[in-house]
């Protein structure tokens, strides 16, 4: 399915996103994807209590600048959230030349919802500002001293539209004047169920946090297809890539069954840019990974990526991560994982249930770095000559195929333990989001993914899955969607020094400390 033509954006947009609405997805032939995963009971719980967290976080976010103890208003923002999963909306961000980005959103409604945003939302603008809001002919309009000094809401239609930005408004006035005459601020969506032009470089240098993801500009859209949902479009880099060097996999490492696998190549001039990979100082980084898991243990995942001299580049790695996994109560483990160094392979004693390796690995097609959760069974299958065929693809930079429903079995497994002995929180068994991801399991398919470059700033993407998402995905939104900090991310546990004490052999116990001496009478 190829991406319907569009206008080229104008200079100003920064991001749009056009939802066509949970209604009208329903009602689509094609809706089956989206049933089976996102309209169960299981599904719905989750989506309650995901909206009930995010109808705090707009209080969270602007407390530092809403009137001393003004409260988040989480009941009023509660049901305009819920409209914004039924109703078609698009939202879009543009630059102004006073540096302040103006901001609206418009979403269809029928008039009872249209009445009570215009209510709710005046009535919170009024509580936390403590200022007056002044009704205009077709909404409402509040003033303030300091950017972002004006909001407002305008009914036209069946539309509402929220705006808000430093003085006046003029892209909001532009959407107003096109329902006015069009009835619609954009097409109808015709050939996809959501649709993104988002520049997040932009984007991160209005909202800061988004800095730390060093996402490109997307051009996306999303829909259901023969049963499936698929979503194509590119990625627009601010760098040009090298033309792709020839694959170099590790065929004699590879093989059959394979219940996912993954290959990617040109990342090189990307890790180098990564805080994470320089702190190790890997010269020069790898420009390709390969990634493949093998049923029916959960742990049998592993990754090979080239390198020259990857027996210096495992020595080195050894004198790196050996104090970060010594035996220490400040090592961030659950338990002492104990690095062993033999004969170019790093191995971590003491982990539980797994085994991970770090070796130097020779192949027909050169040395690899290869790791691993598990010890590598002898190779019984081939690969399929269909592999090899489309990594021919010309241009091809990224290619992933899964069996999601087994992926997401075995990558759960793994993932559990991992969080758990980095003291982080598992997800739980009887979360809610758990409880979705079983529900949803037996009904996943086959997900591919394909990535190719089709210019040298341009990289062209296709995926056909069942949900939308690969395993690793569904189980990191999980994962989020429980975090207690959501729509923030930490996980982490709080370590306890005594408690972790008990868990290395041979360390001294914990102090004794003397009870404190009976208090004696005054003479």
């Amino acid at each position: 399915m190829a991406m319907t033509a569009q206008a080229a954006p104008p200079a100003d947009l920064i991001a749009q996103i056009h939802f066509a609405g949970a209604k009208q997805i329903s009602a689509d032939t094609n809706s089956q994807a989206f049933t089976n995963i996102f309209c169960s009971v299981e599904a719905r719980e989750l989506e309650g209590q995901t909206l009930d967290k995010l109808s705090h976080f707009p209080g969270t976010w602007f407390k530092p600048r809403i009137a001393a103890g003004a409260g988040d208003e989480a009941k009023r923002f509660r049901p305009l959230l819920d409209d914004l999963l039924k109703a078609e909306w698009i939202w879009e961000v543009h630059a102004t030349t006073s540096g302040v980005p103006e901001t609206l959103l418009a979403v269809r409604l029928g008039a009872d919802r249209a009445q009570l945003w215009q209510n709710d939302l005046a009535g919170i603008l009024q509580t936390w500002t403590r200022l007056p809001v002044t009704k205009t002919g077709n909404g409402w309009l509040l003033k303030k001293d300091q950017p972002p000094n004006r909001v407002r809401f305008a009914r036209v239609g069946d539309w509402v539209v929220l705006s808000w930005g430093q003085n006046e408004l003029p892209f909001s006035d532009g959407v107003i004047r096109r329902l006015q005459a069009e009835k619609r601020p954009v097409p109808a969506a015709k050939d996809y169920w959501v649709a993104a032009d988002v520049d997040w470089p932009r984007l991160a240098s209005w909202f800061a946090p988004l800095k730390n993801f060093d996402f490109p500009k997307i051009e996306m859209q999303i829909a259901g297809r023969n049963g499936d949902l698929w979503a194509n479009g590119k990625f627009i880099l601010s760098r040009p890539l090298p033309p792709p060097e020839r694959w170099r996999m590790p065929t004699n490492t590879i093989h059959q069954p394979l219940e996912s696998f993954t290959a990617v190549r040109g990342i090189g001039p990307w890790l180098s840019r990564q805080s994470w990979v320089k702190r190790y100082e890997i010269q020069p980084p790898p420009d390709q990974l390969y990634i493949w898991a093998l049923p029916p243990i959960p742990m049998r995942t592993f990754a090979a990526a080239p390198m020259p001299e990857a027996s210096a580049v495992v020595a080195q790695l050894n004198t790196r991560l050996s104090p970060v996994f010594t035996g220490n109560t400040r090592s961030g483990f659950l338990s002492p994982v104990v690095t062993v160094f033999t004969n170019n392979e790093i191995a971590w004693r003491s982990v539980p249930f797994a085994s991970p390796f770090l070796r130097a690995l020779r192949e027909p097609a050169g040395s690899f770095l290869f790791g691993g959760f598990f010890p590598n069974s002898e190779r019984s299958q081939p690969l399929p000559r269909e592999l090899f065929e489309q990594l021919n693809t010309p241009g091809l930079v990224y290619y992933h195929w899964e069996i999601t429903s087994e992926r997401l079995g075995s990558l759960s497994a793994l993932t559990q333990l991992m969080l758990m002995i980095t003291w982080h929180k598992p997800l739980g068994e009887n979360s809610i989001a758990s409880k979705w991801l079983n529900r949803i399991k037996p009904a996943l398919g086959p997900t591919v993914t394909e990535v190719t470059r089709t210019g040298p700033n341009e990289l062209t993407f296709l995926r056909k899955a069942s949900c939308g998402l690969t395993a690793f995905e569904l189980i990191a939104l999980a994962n989020w969607l429980e975090a207690a900090d959501f729509p923030g991310c930490d996980l982490r546990v709080p370590p306890r020094a005594i408690r972790r004490e008990h868990f290395l052999p041979g360390a001294p116990a914990a102090p004794v400390r003397p009870a404190p001496a009976k208090p004696t009478a005054p003479r």
